[in-house]
């Protein structure tokens, strides 16, 4: 097996999935990884990459459910959760 970083699997050294929950009102939600496992979040637990420090949910507005994300994992005593997300990068303003 090789020790070599594949930037294609984990951009950014992040691993890629899709929200498929997000509950706005609890601060909570659910990302399905590639391989289909689905793993938890709760804020405050969860970082957003990009988002203004502070806040009770900060960042919790950069992302909706539906959204590709890269998202990182620990082991916490209630299992494997998301630690962080990186929202897809938004789209440029259109020139008018």
């Amino acid at each position: 097996m090789s020790d070599e970083y594949d930037s294609e699997r984990f951009p950014g050294n992040f691993y890629a999935g899709l929200i498929v929950l997000l509950d706005r009102a609890r601060g909570r939600g659910v990302i399905r990884s590639r391989s289909g496992r689905e793993i938890g979040f709760q804020f405050p637990f969860v970082s957003i990459v990009g988002a203004p420090i502070g806040g009770r949910y900060a960042g919790i507005e950069l992302i909706r459910e539906g959204d590709e994300v890269g998202f990182d994992v620990g082991w916490t005593s209630h299992g494997l959760r998301v630690t962080a997300i990186r929202p897809a990068a938004a789209p440029a303003p259109a020139d008018a």
